[in-house]
């Protein structure tokens, strides 16, 4: 080649696709020869069905399979080897000299590590089940000491206001001391007037001896209660133990000498059976204002009033 000779070949030349333009046309480009429009590409017809897709050959693989695309080849075993049998030339890492791979060491049951020892599982467990047992028993303590309890304080407690006119009456014929330090008395200490007796038939009466006042039915009957020994000034309660044949009865209650605006109320609460008088006994009450020093309480069989009942008791509670 010669400066100004561009030698057998001109850039149309080269160009594969210059016969598509016309000035390639022009300089002599022609079509390339070949399969596919490329040059030197081969063209290999073969007739429809031959050419197969979709499969590889491995090559330089001696007995290998061809697969199907995206298939591992299947390596076939040597020669004189069942398929599926373990190599006869193969050994385990773990029997070549050093090639075994290191054994770790497992902490025995109750260690953290190697030299350490964990928590005593044990022994909590032991501990848990001691404290479960001990609120137990605790709990089935309460409950039968608190129902024991119970028990015996109703049988104690009584229906209540009746239960403290069944204590022991007071000994003295004068004015006596409740459990609470105030004054109490039986009906033989009490002055009666009026055509009041004291009596004993009726069974039943708290009273000392069992003597309560009787022909109390009858206007003018009157009981009088003189206390000497009021401490301090207040309200109290005074408490009448008295016995009905299952009728209502009442009377006028006097405080030195003041009749209350209300009678005494001697109801048939206990709902006694008419005309029996020995379960007639029951007790009723009434707030009284007294001074410290001497009192003087009545009750009286005013006209109005219905008066058909025994007077066994009386005495003061804090009101």
């Amino acid at each position: 080649m010669t400066p100004g000779d561009n030698g057998a070949s001109t850039p149309e030349d080269d160009d594969p696709f210059g016969y598509l333009y016309a000035d390639g046309q022009a300089n002599g480009a022609q079509p390339p020869t070949g399969g596919y429009g490329y040059p030197g590409s081969v063209n290999r017809v073969r007739a429809v069905g031959q050419r197969q897709y979709g499969q590889q050959q491995v090559q330089g693989q001696p007995g290998t399979q061809t697969a199907a695309y995206g298939q591992v080849p299947q390596q076939q075993a040597p020669y004189g080897q069942a398929y599926g049998q373990p190599n006869a030339h193969y050994a385990a890492p773990e029997t070549m000299p050093g090639g075994g791979a290191p054994t770790r060491q497992t902490p025995g049951a109750g260690q953290d590590g190697p030299g350490r020892r964990g928590p005593n599982t044990k022994g909590l467990l032991i501990g848990a089940v001691a404290v479960v047992a001990a609120v137990v028993i605790g709990i089935s303590i309460a409950m039968i000491n608190g129902g024991s309890g119970d028990s015996k304080g109703h049988d104690k407690a009584g229906p209540g206001p009746t239960s403290v006119q069944s204590s022991s009456p007071s000994q003295s014929a004068s004015s006596g001391a409740t459990p609470a330090g105030l004054p109490k008395i039986d009906a033989k200490a009490l002055r009666i007037e009026g055509g009041a007796t004291l009596a004993s038939d009726v069974k039943g009466a708290n009273a000392d001896g069992g003597i309560y006042v009787a022909g109390f039915n009858q206007v003018g009957a009157k009981v009088t209660w003189t206390i000497s020994n009021i401490e301090t000034g207040g309200t109290y309660r005074l408490n009448v133990r008295y016995g009905i044949p299952g009728v209502d009865a009442n009377a006028t209650l006097v405080v030195d000498g003041k009749a209350n605006s209300q009678p005494l109320k001697m109801n048939n609460f206990a709902r006694s059976p008419q005309g029996d008088w020995e379960k007639g006994w029951q007790t009723t009450w009434a707030n009284v204002q007294l001074t410290k020093g001497t009192n003087t309480i009545q009750l009286v069989c005013n006209p109005g009033n219905q008066c058909n009942a025994n007077i066994d008791q009386l005495y003061l509670q804090n009101g």
